[in-house]
């Protein structure tokens, strides 16, 4: 571990010994999230994304040191592993430099040169590759006998010899990888007869494309990819001036010029053409994908990280509303925990058009369960819908929310709706997760699978065992980051607690269920294997609302408690007071309180935590109108003001919801009055903004707006 740390110390630029601590504590079974939390000490007060990069590359390199041991055992068996090379393979921590040296003894199928060495050619081969001969036909003409039909068929099996081993050559192969990576053009074409084809007028863009690999930015190279995966489009990768390519590699080869050198000439061009080139291709190719992947990856996390810490409505009676026409609006009635109380149809909309008989249902479902906010989801009938809602008169003011309904379906659908409400329909089920969503996004969002929310770009075009990493520890992060309520939390929101997992949050559910709500943090002990270590990990993310002890609805480690304990005993006050009263902790000197396993940055965060226990870190949430004139793309023109409400963000700008069932694109450079090459910057998922119509391509369903001189 003490070799891999100085790497990562190194490769990071973080202090060794703070890369060593976190690495033990990730190989000990501690969270990203605990560590980050509670271990501030031993890492230096490392975020997330450090101690997510420091795993990451530890990761890498324990692949790498077993590749190597496969590499080293290869060998062996071939008995061709020297000292030299075992030690060059042992100092080697670079997986293309590994691959090279592991090339030579790399089992192949029967090539082209493996064919000429059994039929006795490569002493003609080394002979060639002198460039000394000057009688070359004579020397030839001595390898004419068994499968060796002429002396053209021996010279040909020579350069076939040569063209492997320049392929395999570290030199040959480093000088066209700089090609590659200085003048790489990625080309695209239309595959001939698949121009008029519907499927391929979305790819119309990249029929004839060609731009330096290096410039492409993700979102382009997968689309481009996703065309040729469809087999709309070809794609290739080569060096801008593949001439260079050919005159590099015969300065490493061709050193006189005879016969010999003409041949050898000859065999390194075919090498580049049929060897090299192709190999290097395929290597970019996939260099090129993993950036991609990385960087739609991050924009995918970073949304939806956002969505899953949007503002909450909290702890309130809500009416959820899935809108319909045909099928009428599916209304359910939810306390404010989310349980379900009560659930059905109203048809206010053609073709039934049951107006009044719907109000007068609304307005009574409004009374009788005693609603304070209505959320209704922003599909089919929303507009209608909310409009409708809104001209109702109530016994009581009520919010009104128009909710995004990404996934609902997904969920409703699902094995875990199905548990929730088995003897409800997917419609119900789907009404219950938009008025949930409304009181509190994270609770609900983490029962949907994260590629179904709508919040990321080629999400099914990306390695998806590294999106399905990333999100899952992005969930983790959001859950573990707001706190979770132990005694009403869903087995599903359990599950991304720092140190449970699926098993433990069941037992955990079980055993409420059993024996009623938690008393303490400490009665968690009594759950079926609660280990201490898995007590230590998810304690301080789990919060008692109205527990006696006050710092079990905190953020503050049940491992601190005594800390705590010790400065109200100070002042000569209990942790009740100190919490309530500012003036008792203004004169707490967190200096007086430092241990050799306390120290500042855990001490400041107490502090920070006894001023606002169980705060919730999300916004608050805002109430947000479209525009009533606008409803269909047709009631849009060029020049409009509207608002709007941003529901994606990729790397070339974000979409935004004005109303109507098209989003509308703000590109990048349309993002704000000056240069913009991060949309997230400037804005976030569910930001409410004001924008201007550009421009309207009824056809194609496409709306292009402006933010420019509007936010």
């Amino acid at each position: 571990m003490e070799e891999f740390s100085r790497m990562i110390s190194d490769a990071l630029k973080l202090p060794e010994h703070r890369v060593q601590n976190t690495l033990k504590l990730l190989l000990d079974g501690a969270t990203i999230p605990f560590i980050s939390r509670y271990r501030k000490e031993a890492t230096g007060g490392m975020d997330e994304v450090q101690i997510s990069e420091i795993n990451a590359r530890y990761e890498k390199l324990c692949e790498l040191a077993k590749r190597k041991e496969t590499i080293l055992s290869t060998i062996g068996e071939l008995g061709k592993l020297t000292p030299e090379l075992s030690k060059r393979i042992a100092d080697c921590w670079e997986g293309t430099e590994l691959e090279d040296i592991y090339l030579p003894y790399k089992p192949k199928r029967k090539t082209r040169a493996e064919i000429a060495r059994q039929k006795g050619l490569e002493p003609l081969a080394v002979l060639l590759l002198m460039q000394r001969e000057n009688n070359l036909a004579a020397k030839a003409r001595a390898f004419v006998k068994g499968d060796v039909k002429d002396e053209e068929d021996a010279l040909k099996g020579a350069r076939d010899i040569i063209a492997e081993q320049v392929n395999e050559d570290e030199r040959a192969r480093n000088q066209i990888r700089r090609q590659f990576e200085r003048q790489g053009v990625i080309t695209a074409k239309v595959v001939k007869g698949k121009e008029g084809d519907e499927a391929a007028a979305k790819y119309r863009d990249y029929f004839d494309f060609s731009e330096p690999l290096k410039r492409c930015t993700s979102h382009r190279l997968l689309a481009i990819r996703r065309g040729e995966k469809e087999g709309i489009l070809k794609v290739s990768i080569t060096p801008a001036d593949e001439t260079e390519c050919g005159e590099r590699l015969e300065r490493l080869f061709v050193k006189t010029n005879n016969e010999c050198a003409h041949q050898v000439a000859e065999a390194v061009n075919d090498a580049y053409k049929r060897l090299l080139k192709p190999s290097i291709e395929t290597e970019y190719a996939a260099i090129s994908k993993e950036k991609a992947d990385d960087e739609a990856i991050r924009v995918f996390a970073g949304n939806l990280r956002q969505l899953l810490l949007a503002p909450p409505l909290g702890q309130k009676r809500v009416m959820g509303i899935d809108p319909g026409f045909r099928t009428g609006c599916k209304v359910v009635c939810l306390d404010a925990q989310g349980t379900l109380l009560h659930n059905e149809a109203i048809y206010p909309h053609p073709p039934k058009s049951e107006y009044k008989q719907a109000a007068r249902k609304l307005t009574q479902l409004v009374e009788q369960y005693k609603i304070e906010a209505i959320a209704i989801g922003n599909g089919t009938a929303s507009r209608e819908t909310e409009q409708f809602v809104t001209s109702q008169r109530y016994d009581r003011e009520i919010q009104v929310f128009v909710v995004s309904e990404d996934g609902a379906s997904i969920y409703s659908a699902s094995k875990t709706a199905r548990e929730e409400f088995p003897g409800y329909d997917v419609t119900v089920r789907g009404a219950v997760s938009i008025g949930r969503r409304l009181i509190d996004p994270l609770a609900e969002l983490v029962k949907i699978d994260p590629k179904s929310i709508g919040v990321g770009q080629y999400q099914h075009d990306v390695d998806q065992s590294k999106l399905k990493a990333s999100l899952d520890q992005t969930v983790e992060s959001c859950v573990n980051l707001v706190g979770v309520n132990v005694n009403t939390a869903s087995k599903h929101l359990l599950t991304y607690v720092s140190g449970l997992g699926a098993a433990l949050a069941q037992n955990i559910v079980d055993y409420r269920t059993e024996n009623g709500a938690f008393r303490s943090r400490r009665e968690l002990l009594k759950v079926p294997r609660m280990g201490a270590k898995a007590f230590e990990q998810c304690a301080g993310f789990l919060r008692i609302p109205g527990a006696e002890n006050p710092l079990d609805n905190s953020a503050v480690h049940p491992e601190s408690y005594s800390v705590v304990e010790r400065m109200a005993k100070d002042l000569g006050c209990s942790v009740t007071d100190l919490i309530k009263n500012k003036e008792l902790r203004s004169r707490i000197k967190i200096e007086n309180y430092i241990t050799d396993s306390v120290g500042l940055p855990t001490l400041t965060d107490i502090m920070q935590e006894l001023d606002k226990p169980g705060r919730d870190p999300r916004r608050k949430i805002e109430m947000f109108e479209f525009d009533k004139n606008v409803r269909t793309l047709d009631d849009l023109q060029e020049g409009m003001e509207l608002p709007g409400i941003v529901t994606n963000i990729t790397n070339f700008g974000c979409f935004v919801d004005i109303g109507i069932k098209e989003n509308g694109l703000v590109h990048v450079s349309q993002l704000a009055d000056r240069f913009i090459s991060d949309p997230s910057t400037v804005v976030s998922i569910h930001q409410h903004v004001r924008v201007r119509v550009m421009s309207i391509d009824r056809e194609r369903k496409r709306i292009q707006l402006t933010m420019k001189g509007l936010n």
